[in-house]
């Protein structure tokens, strides 16, 4: 017993140096800048855009929206749900089905930029119409030391690491700072970058700010890592102990039987 306390002290002291607070080197820092690159998001295969079209004259733009769809819900083909706007999924080529302008490229553009595209085609034929694009597949997954992990919907083109840390409540004081893994499915390949949340620095990587689909992974530190042996390790002994001692009353048993006849 006094072993596994000396253990568990030890197994404490080891990582009583883990700092907790983020970007410990502007700790003793004044005022400061941090340059931070610029930023887009760009549309890749897979997509789901929300493109709506309006004008001052309602009637002329209807014909390049998509109808409005009134589906039927999963549990019940006959049970209807709302009324919803369909959205355009972008196929492995980058395209889109768009009404009367057919299909169109639209993998490498921003929001922004397909904004812009969208309004000059219809303005050949619509008087100053109005074109939104919003994309809703942005998502990313955040996993390991936080303390709500998952897959979190992004409401907005802007997201960083930090966002999506705060979105799932934060790092537990388990999580490993110096080490955040970052996974991003990019041009065909998988890439992978680490981050040092104690370090300022991280705010200048191009890897700052996220894209769909990037997984966050947050590493136990010593502490859990070495909780997690001692854990393994007793309910190891536990096991062993518990088959011991069933074996044990089981011979003793047979003893028993045997010494009364």
């Amino acid at each position: 017993m006094a072993l596994v306390c000396v253990g568990a002290l030890c197994s404490c002291s080891s990582g009583k140096n883990t700092s907790l607070i983020y970007f410990e080197d502007l700790k003793a820092a004044g005022d400061g800048q941090i340059p931070v690159g610029t930023y887009e998001l760009r549309i890749v295969p897979d997509d789901e855009l929300m493109i709506t079209v309006t004008s001052l004259v309602p009637d002329a733009s209807v014909e390049f929206n998509l109808p409005v769809i009134n589906p039927a819900e999963r549990a019940s083909a006959s049970v209807q749900s709302n009324p919803k706007q369909q959205t355009y999924i972008v196929d492995n080529q980058g395209y889109i089905n768009f009404p009367v302008l057919g299909k169109i490229k639209v993998e490498g553009m921003t929001t922004q930029e397909l904004t812009h595209y969208l309004e000059d085609r219809i303005g050949e034929s619509v008087d100053s119409p109005i074109v939104r694009v919003e994309m809703l597949s942005f998502r990313v997954n955040v996993l390991g030391e936080v303390k709500s992990p998952g897959k979190k919907t992004v409401a907005t083109e802007r997201f960083t690491l930090l966002d999506a840390l705060a979105l799932a409540g934060d790092l537990t004081e388990y999580g490993e700072r110096e080490n955040v893994l970052l996974i991003r499915n990019e041009n065909g390949k998988l890439i992978y970058h680490h981050f040092n949340l104690n370090d300022s620095k991280t705010m200048e990587s191009p890897y700052f700010f996220l894209k769909q689909n990037d997984v966050i992974i947050v590493e136990p530190n010593k502490i859990r890592k070495d909780n997690s042996k001692y854990n393994q390790f007793n309910a190891y002994k536990i096991s062993v102990i518990s088959t011991v001692v069933s074996a044990c009353s089981v011979i003793a048993s047979l003893v028993i039987a045997l010494t009364v006849k």
